[in-house]
């Protein structure tokens, strides 16, 4: 930005500021409000709905203006973060009373998504997560901190396993190498707010040494990250990025944690949307497993529950811990009442801890603060006087900090303001010289009435007088009369016509105490403040503990309080293979069914020796995906430790959940719903182990009726023949598939059940024994209000479809010898015999001219202008068929 003709000082301070930071909106402090100049000024005027104007508007080049009291900044600011802008806060360095010239400036904070800190920006339940992603040939490495809590991150693996960090964290900024934009676009897309930095930042050497300066330790060894190195190299780039973004108070960050995927339940990123596991924000009343779950008291809980949810164990010894705590805490009602009752009185602890070591918390929190500790002391007691051995370990491990709460408790008053700098924060008696300051300021002028009464009776002047001027202050004024009365202890300072002023040694002393007596409590003030909060900063690492424990605690208490109110059980995990659910129920519909309406619970059985894979049919709507759905569910509640919606249930330990659930266009990435079915599909075909779970659901619906058949039929046979032979639930509308039963050992045949009541049917949602053969889209149909006689013709055709197809032999249950293509498949994977597979579209091929011909008479019969809109559809399904 060249110097403009005519350029003032504070547009050259401005541009030579704006310079160095031309990526964000300066908010530029003049006066009592703070300016935004040029194309800052529009955007900050579209974004917070401030009138734009022009400085200098008589001239045709003015720069645009857009401006705020500075006292709005927080409101100002928290609306340009969340609009995705990058901040930069400029602020005035001296006073502009004793400066000489232009009074000097300088970015005192640069805000980001990725680097909030006020909580009008944060959300109290989840974290807010600067990402950085590093790039080589072959993996990534990633790096997640949120500033506000101290929680720094590590990993690296494969693009697949970097992208479900990315979703299940969800960052609000990701930083990474400029070189790279277009892979990170092709990974991430482009909703997250992202930022790019130079090449040379990621690098080992340089990443290594800001580590170990950081944490000033000789190795990374000891928080076992030492061999990530791309993982490095990301944690690198956001210690730098902190830097570079004007974050000096970094104490609060004392760790850092490697996110080992064989340490949890593996879930990719498709399986994390189709179980609808977290909020995505994108429909009105939309509901996930994590809104259900969540009944924690403290808001440190609310963001370790969404990690466990995302990430649960596979560890068995660590899961029964905290199943045994939770079963602890339900045959002891008045146990967990209590703890969620102490929990409730907690503020956020990790939060706070991050405040005090940044210096940016207020009085009012230091005293939330020392509430919390009181917390930490009373669930301490009470959990080790329990005899279960987790909980008693966590409430050992808590530790109340008593000497820094006393010394919070004794030097802040009870109720102090939120802000420091409105005074009234110190606690009486803590400082001899504040309270004496605070008794002249409040009690001043009763102290010179007292001071002219007692001198007056001293002296016997009756006429005395208290005053004051600016040339020498306060004063004892004596008449002519009484001036033979003075005592000589007594100084002149002036002399009137018709009277005398004194002054004394105890009025000069007065003087210099009552004379700016609120500057100089406000300084004393803030200097206890501030030590109060140096010896705060050294409890950071112990209070950062007490925030972990609280949080499990309340993760523990709020799976208790679930088991109680929604009548969940605990499950039996163990090594074996089968799964065993007994009245199972989907613990998000059950909760939001109408009142009144019970939820229909079903028995699901799997293992891999009789029941591999199930093939469930069913009428649409009939709940075939909610059964699906609650089966990954329950498992995946049970490997967080919690309590689960079902009678009784018995579940292996299980590494991977696998889901292909719904369809999920991505046709603005160039792909249709069939593309997408089947990348998802072949992940999961690619990656299955013997103790994988795999939900598949309607698969090959996205491509021809027949070609859908056929790679859904491959699809069973494979997953049977395969070695590992993971339990699969595979819900379709091809009934077709049924057939699967008769020569797959471990395939079974299970339908959800139905009641035609003459055309109307009522849908029943219970699991039994056998494949349908009707899938009841015309009842659907009327249900969802199609005009009575569209669906009275669509039965029609079906009447006529069917019809023809049992002439040709390839109704339901009729099954043809198939191709020499289709071979059978045993339990070990080899090819035996031809497979009872239903005759598929390969005479297509040898008599092609003859059904051209057909299609081509058939056009030409059209009378294209006497066709109606249905007429014209039914015509296309009568060609379409020719095809079959």
């Amino acid at each position: 930005m060249a110097k403009s003709k005519g350029e003032t000082p504070l547009m050259q301070q401005h541009r030579e500021i704006k310079q160095r930071y031309p990526d964000a909106i300066l908010l530029f402090r003049v006066g009592d409000f703070y300016e935004t100049f040029g194309q800052d000024a529009v955007d900050a005027a579209r974004v917070l709905g401030i009138t734009l104007t022009k400085r200098n508007s008589g001239n045709p080049d003015a720069m645009e203006l857009a401006g705020f009291p500075h006292h709005a900044l927080d409101a100002y600011l928290h609306k340009l973060v969340k609009g995705g802008y990058r901040v930069a806060v400029v602020d005035q360095l001296e006073d502009p009373k004793a400066a000489k010239g232009i009074v000097k400036r300088g970015v005192t904070e640069l805000v980001t998504p990725g680097l909030a800190i006020d909580d009008k920006l944060l959300e109290n339940g989840s974290n807010n997560f600067l990402a950085a992603i590093h790039y080589t040939d072959q993996q990534m490495g990633a790096a997640f901190l949120d500033i506000s809590t101290g929680e720094f991150f590590v990993a690296e693996g494969t693009g697949e396993y970097i992208e479900k960090l990315v979703q299940s964290l969800r960052p609000a900024e990701i930083i990474y190498q400029r070189s790279h934009q277009k892979k990170l676009k092709e990974h991430f897309g482009s909703d997250i707010f992202t930022y790019t930095l130079e090449a040379w930042i990621f690098d080992l050497a340089f990443a290594t040494e800001a580590l170990l300066k950081h944490f000033q330790v000789h190795s990374l060894k000891g928080f076992g990250i030492d061999q990530l190195q791309m993982g490095i190299i990301a944690a690198g780039a956001v210690l730098h990025y902190l830097k570079e973004t004007q974050h000096p108070d970094l104490d609060h960050i004392t760790q850092i944690q490697r996110i080992e995927k064989d340490d949890f339940l593996w879930m990719d990123r498709f399986t994390i949307r189709n179980l609808e596991l977290l909020p995505t924000g994108r429909q009105a009343g939309e509901q996930s497993l994590l809104q259900v779950l969540d009944t924690t008291r403290t808001a440190m809980g609310a963001r370790l529950l969404k990690r466990w949810l995302i990430m649960p164990l596979i560890d068995e010894v660590k899961i029964q811990q905290r199943l045994t705590s939770v079963e602890s805490l339900v045959l002891s009602p008045e146990t967990l009442q209590s703890l969620q009752g102490f929990l409730a009185q907690s503020g956020d602890l990790e939060r706070l801890a991050s405040k005090v070591a940044m210096k940016r918390v207020g009085p009012r929190e230091v005293v939330q603060l020392a509430d919390s500790l009181g917390v930490c002391q009373d669930v301490k007691v009470l959990m080790e006087n329990q005899n279960e051995a987790y909980l008693g370990s966590l409430g050992a491990k808590l530790e109340p900090c008593t000497e820094i709460r006393e010394k919070i408790t004794r030097e802040l008053v009870t109720e102090p303001p939120a802000q420091a700098s409105k005074g009234g924060i110190i606690a009486a008696g803590v400082s001899t010289e504040l309270d004496e300051l605070r008794e002249i300021s409040a009690n001043g002028k009763s102290y010179l009435e007292a001071l002219q009464k007692r001198e007056a009776e001293i002296t016997g002047i009756s006429s005395l007088k208290v005053g004051f001027n600016n040339v020498f202050g306060y004063y004892l004024e004596v008449t002519n009369l009484h001036k033979d009365k003075v005592p000589e202890s007594w100084i002149r300072k002036q002399t009137l016509a018709s009277a005398e002023r004194y002054i004394t040694e105890e009025l000069k002393i007065y003087e210099e105490k009552i004379t700016g007596a609120q500057d100089k409590i406000a300084v004393l003030e803030s200097r206890i403040y501030n030590q109060l909060l140096d010896s705060l900063a050294t409890f950071t690492r112990s209070l950062q503990r007490n925030a972990q424990l609280l949080a499990t605690l309340d993760l523990l208490g709020s799976f208790a309080a679930n088991a109680l109110k929604y009548n969940y059980h605990k499950p039996a995990l163990h090594r074996g293979t089968a799964l065993s659910l007994k009245e199972s129920r989907h613990p998000v519909i059950e909760r939001y069914l109408p009142p009144g309406e019970p939820y229909v619970a079903n028995d699901i059985e799997l293992d891999s020796e009789n029941q591999q894979i199930i093939i469930l049919t069913g009428p649409n709507m009939s709940g075939k995906s909610a059964l699906l759905r609650q089966t990954a569910l329950i498992t995946l509640m049970a490997h967080m430790g919690s309590f689960v919606p079902a009678k009784e249930a018995q579940v292996p330990l299980t590494d991977k959940i696998f889901t292909r659930v719904g369809a999920s266009d991505n046709l603005s990435g160039g792909e249709s719903t069939f593309m997408v079915e089947m990348n998802e599909t072949a992940s999961i075909i690619n990656n299955i182990s013997p103790r994988s779970l795999i939900l598949l659901d309607e698969i090959g619906r996205g491509t021809s009726t027949y070609d859908g058949i056929s790679i859904a039929w491959s699809i069973v046979e494979f997953l049977h023949g395969s070695a590992g032979r993971p339990k699969t639930l595979f819900a379709t509308h091809y009934h077709e598939l049924n057939d699967l039963e008769s020569y797959l050992s471990r395939v079974k045949n299970y339908h959800i059940t139905n009641k035609e009541i003459g055309h109307k049917i009522i849908f029943l949602r219970k699991l039994a024994p056998g494949g349908s053969t009707h899938s009841f889209g015309i009842h659907v149909a009327k249900m969802a209000g199609m005009p009575p006689s569209l669906t009275d013709r669509a039965t029609q055709i079906l009447e006529q479809l069917e019809l023809k197809r049992d002439e040709e032999g390839l109704g339901a249950g009729a099954p043809e010898e198939a191709p020499a293509a289709i071979p059978k498949v045993d339990s070990a994977g080899q090819g035996l015999k031809k497979a009872n597979a239903p005759h598929l579209q390969l005479s297509i091929f040898d008599t092609h001219t003859e059904v051209f011909d057909q299609i081509r008479s058939a056009l030409n019969e059209i009378n294209i202008n006497e066709l109606t809109p249905v007429e014209a559809l039914l015509k296309l399904n009568q060609i379409k068929g020719l095809l079959k």
